[in-house]
Formats: C-alpha cells, structure tokens, sequence
C-alpha cells in the first residue's frame, strides 16, 4: 500500500513542506532510509542525517529550521514522535487478520469464544474461560478455568493466563509473561516453610501491555490490580496484592515487593527495586537501579539506594569516585596530628 504526503499530514493534522504528491510505503530509521519510505525527527543528535537521508518523506516538528536543502518533504507536527507512533498503529490496523479457531488448539466446551477471534494451534481455554471479540491467541497459550480475556487483545505465543484472573480490552501480552502466579507466601515453622495458600486473583484493566516474560502475581485474598493504560517491560515482578495506578510505566527488570501500591503516570528506569508494604505517590519518577525501602511522596524524582535528589546524587557520585585519594589525604593529616600532639605534650 502507498500513501501519498497530502493523506499522511490530513491524518495526522500536519503542514507540508515540500511535494504533496510523495508516496511511501514503508518506513525507516532517518539514518538508513531509503526511497519510497518515511522516517522521523524528533532527536536533535540525529539532525545531520536529514540532509543526507533517502526517505521520501520525514515528520518533524514544527520548530524544526533546516541549515540547508533538505530532498525529503517535510510534515511538520506537534510531535514527531506520537505522530509515528499513530502512523504504525494505522499500518498494524491495516494487514489482514487471521479468525477462527484451529483445528490443533484445545477449547473447552464450556467457554465462551466472541466473534472474530483467532486461536492459534496448540493453545488451550479452559473450562467456563472467556475470550473477547477480536483477541488474538497465539500458539501455546494457556487462558486457565475461569479466566476472562477482553475485546481486542494480543496474547503472544507461551503467555500463561492462570484461572479466575481477569484481562481488559485492547491489552498486549508477550510471550512467556506470566498474569496470576501464586504469590511468594510462605510461613515459617521448625520444621521449613509452609505454604500460604494464594486464593486472590490478577486483575489487568483496558490497554495494559505486559512484556515478554514479566510476571504478575495473584493476591493472597482480594486481588493485584494494574490499572489502565500502564506498559511493563520486559522482566519485570510484579508480587502479590501490588497496585500498580494508571499509566505508569516500568522499564525491563524492575521489581516490586507484594502489598505496595503505586500510583499514577510514575516511571521507572531498569533494575528499580521497591520494598513491600508502602506506599509509591503519583508522577514519582525513579532513575535505573534505585532501592526504594520506603514510601515516597507526589511528584518525587529520584535515584539511588536509598534515593536521593538528583543533583545531591550526582554529586555524591563526584565525591565518591574521589574516595580513594582522601583516604591516602585523611592517613596523611591522621598522622600528622599525631605528631604535632607528641611535639606539643614533650
């Protein structure tokens, strides 16, 4: 399919500079476009490249001012980036989509299966499972007893949905993520640890996307709840009777300890630790690697263990590759107070 410049920017609301009659039907990166694609500008470090770039058409900003001639036409949006990414969903949206159930998936006479919905060889529903119209069900997926997936959902290859947990509409499960483990209970006796039975459940709300391999485990009692709109990476833990609040993102390997809620539109770097049992407020952002042990208050940007303000945390960081050096300092000052006291006693 070719798209021409003038049906790109009435979609995405842009300005034209250049020839309205330039079609693409593809896209690349600015850095290795080719004729006949569109690519897009939004990092300034990659400025250079729309000079020399071999795509057809480039989105760029409306602040954008080029040095020199640039070849390309030009879309200018409020923002490259999300006009991209609108740009892709309406690729997506456009290929031919599969429906029907194959003849080598297991579907269990008592569950219930909407319209268009596709279900791809050697996965199983179980007993009194539900999924929605127009969900996706990849290969060797497993939807347990009583579990319910929504309307327009993606459940990728290996992804397990264990029983009774709950799925939204128009949410993306990678393959091999896990949504209702048993949490880590265990109680402990003289004889090892007993095993606390874990009879809540996993609930994930509307346009929620779960990477590859994370995992989401069910309550002790009552329910983990991830909230709207949030995006976990890959490798992510989420433990039992976590809240997780509307449109946070987590980047790949953070984990988080059971009983903690977190709040809203909140990010997290990669290899962020929080501790169970408090309590994360609203917009609190935490830079990669930080160990939360405590709550944390609105709007807090953090980093570091236990985390500290940026600034103060950079000049820690100064002061520390420096450790070495006042060590050797401080021996030397040490022992020349030690020689001016004996000077000073005799």
């Amino acid at each position: 399919m070719e798209f021409s410049a003038k049906q790109i920017a009435t979609f995405i609301q842009g300005e034209i500079v250049g020839d309205e009659n330039a079609t693409v039907h593809t896209f690349a990166k600015i850095e290795e476009g080719i004729p006949g694609a569109i690519s897009f500008l939004s990092n300034p470090k990659y400025t250079p490249y729309i000079y020399e770039t071999q795509s057809s058409i480039i989105l760029v900003n409306k602040d954008f001012v080029p040095e020199q001639e640039v070849k390309a036409t030009l879309i200018k949006v409020d923002n490259a980036y999300e006009s991209l990414a609108k740009l892709l969903n309406l690729y997506e949206q456009s290929k031919p989509k599969r429906v029907g159930i194959d003849s080598l998936a297991f579907v269990a006479e008592t569950a219930r299966i909407g319209k268009d919905v596709y279900i791809a060889p050697f996965a199983c529903i179980g007993e009194y499972a539900e999924v929605g119209d127009n969900t996706v069900i990849h290969p060797h997926v497993t939807i347990g007893n009583g579990a319910k997936v929504g309307n327009d959902c993606i459940i990728y290859a290996n992804s397990t949905i264990y029983h009774d947990c709950r799925v939204g509409n128009h949410c993306i499960l990678h393959s091999g993520c896990v949504i209702g483990a048993d949490g880590f209970g265990f109680a402990p006796t003289s004889e090892g640890y007993e095993k606390i039975p874990q009879i809540g459940i996993t609930i994930l709300e509307d346009h929620v996307e779960i990477g590859a391999n994370t995992c989401v485990d069910r309550a002790t009692m009552g329910a983990t709840i991830v909230h709207s709109g949030v995006k976990l990476d890959n490798l992510i833990q989420v433990a039992h009777n976590d809240e997780i609040g509307s449109h946070t993102v987590m980047a790949a390997q953070v984990g988080v300890a059971g009983s903690t809620k977190i709040g809203e539109w909140c990010m997290f770097g990669g290899q962020v630790g929080i501790a169970g049992h408090i309590h994360i407020g609203n917009k609190v952002n935490l830079g990669a690697q930080s160990g939360v042990p405590s709550s944390l208050k609105d709007g807090s940007q953090l980093i570091g263990t236990p985390p500290m303000e940026l600034k103060q945390y950079f000049k820690a960081s100064i002061a520390q590759r420096s450790l070495p050096e006042m060590q050797v300092e401080l021996r030397q000052l040490r022992k020349e107070l030690n020689e001016l006291k004996q000077q000073l006693n005799k």
